[in-house]
């Protein structure tokens, strides 16, 4: 009976010693990847709402020698559009949209040849083939992300462009699709979108520092300032997003907030179960490209996990987050300094596997 219990104990111990050594591990691997890249920023590792782990490092604000902290907000570049789908899947679920109905249903002012082409499953997951006119002509003229249009005026200019391809037939990257939809959906529920974003998501959520902001995000409280770079002078990078384009960008929120989104919307009830499963089914295979965001299969801990892959960039801002949907395991790392976005995506690839025992 005594050699029964000393097992048990010696059991319990070495399981105890072993959880504490795997948590050792993805902190180390941070920490290491941090001195060895310089990275500046945050990184979480969470589980479901729950926050394991979070790191941060370097400076939110270089010039102020302002520390980054659990609370430093960040741009999340094009994780906006995975947050404007939830907007817009919330709309369906209140059956005010359809995400098959010809757009004109909407907009009956949109050009009606195309319009009763494009639908919003189409231009939410970049395969609608409306061109990209807004990239186009922002390198023509970078001052534009400083000009505030009304949405249907920047709708006319930059997202109304002859289809490149047929709806569905092919795959483009094309922020102008967003512009549509920002106009689509602020006619239908007679609100703007970022009292759409507060009253969906960051108010039931408890999202204290997150929300749609556009021009100069500076005087936004606990905001990092982007980079070019900070060694040996900091250099800003900025890019401005004018509100017309707040679905392609203008998100910002911290490492902890942006893990609470994902599990109200992932395992919440933000959204109803059609809508979710909306949300995550593939519609472009080759770039598995859902709506907003990716949705990837992986093989992660000897299994293969089907995981949310969202990752995002604007001025100096770079942000991964990938999420496995079965269990809630979370990773999150955001930098305000022009990270190389294939490193992100390499630690996100070692850190998710080291949170499994």
């Amino acid at each position: 009976m005594m050699r029964r219990a000393l097992a048990g104990l010696l059991m319990a111990a070495t399981l105890a010693l072993g959880t504490r050594a795997e948590a050792e591990d993805y902190r180390e691997i941070t920490r290491r990847f941090a001195t060895e890249h310089g990275f500046n920023g945050v990184v979480l590792v969470g589980r479901g709402r729950h926050v394991e782990d979070v790191q941060t490092f370097g400076l939110a604000d270089a010039e102020a020698h302002v520390p980054v902290t659990p609370r430093t907000r960040f741009e999340v570049g094009s994780i906006s559009k995975w947050v404007a789908s939830i907007v817009v899947l919330k709309l369906v679920d209140q059956g005010k949209l359809s995400l098959d109905a010809p757009i004109t249903t909407y907009l009956p002012d949109y050009r009606a040849d195309t319009g009763a082409q494009l639908t919003l499953r189409r231009l939410m997951s970049h395969s609608s083939g409306v061109p990209n006119q807004i990239i186009a002509a922002h390198k023509a003229d970078p001052s534009i992300g400083r000009v505030e249009l009304e949405q249907m005026e920047a709708v006319r200019r930059y997202a109304s462009g002859d289809l490149a391809f047929q709806p569905g037939e092919a795959w483009d990257y094309s922020h102008s699709n967003w512009i549509i939809v920002k106009a689509l959906v602020e006619r239908v529920s007679g609100k703007s979108y970022a009292v759409l974003v507060r009253d969906f998501l960051t108010r039931p959520l408890g999202l204290k520092h997150s929300g749609i902001h556009s021009g100069d995000l500076s005087k936004v409280p606990d905001m990092a300032r982007g980079y070019a770079r900070l060694t040996p002078t900091p250099e800003r990078k900025v890019s401005p997003t004018p509100d017309f384009m707040a679905m392609a960008g203008g998100y910002s929120t911290t490492a902890e907030d942006l893990l609470k989104l994902m599990d109200g919307v992932l395992d919440g009830k933000v959204l109803t179960p059609a809508s979710r499963e909306a949300l995550m089914t593939v519609l472009v295979p080759e770039q598995h490209y859902a709506l907003g965001g990716r949705t990837r299969l992986e093989k992660i801990a000897g299994a293969e996990r089907r995981v949310a892959w969202e990752s995002g960039s604007t001025g100096g801002f770079r942000v991964l987050a990938r999420r496995v949907l079965a269990d809630g395991h979370t990773v999150i790392v955001m930098s305000n300094t022009s990270f190389d976005q294939a490193k992100l995506g390499e630690l996100g690839d070692t850190l998710l596997p080291a949170t499994y025992p």
